[in-house]
C-alpha cells in the first residue's frame, strides 16, 4: 500500500482513540431535572463534567420540549427546576 493510505488509516485510528479516550475517561455527573412551563411539566436526564452543567443541559432539553421560540427559551431556561434527581 501507499504511504498516503497508512498515513489515513493512522489518523483514523488516532481520531477515534481521541473520541473514545474523551467520552469514557471523563468523570460525568447525570441529573434528571423536571420544570414546569406554561402549565406544562417535562423532565429530562442529561450527563455533563459538573453538577451545574447536567443541570442545565437536562433544563434546557426540557424546555426545548415546553417553549416556542427564543424569548419564551430563555425564560423557560431561567426557571427554577421542580425538582432535580441526582443518577449515578
Amino acid at each position: 500500500m501507499k504511504k498516503t493510505v497508512w498515513l489515513a488509516i493512522a489518523f483514523a485510528v488516532v481520531v477515534v482513540g481521541f473520541v473514545i479516550l474523551s467520552t469514557v475517561g471523563q468523570n460525568r455527573v447525570s441529573c434528571r431535572a423536571c420544570i414546569t412551563f406554561n402549565g406544562r411539566q417535562d423532565c429530562r436526564t442529561a450527563s455533563a463534567p459538573t453538577q451545574q452543567e447536567a443541570v442545565r443541559a437536562a433544563v434546557s432539553n426540557a424546555c426545548a420540549l415546553l417553549a416556542s421560540g427564543v424569548s419564551e427559551s430563555t425564560r423557560c431556561e431561567n426557571t427554577q427546576p421542580d425538582s432535580v434527581d441526582w443518577l449515578r
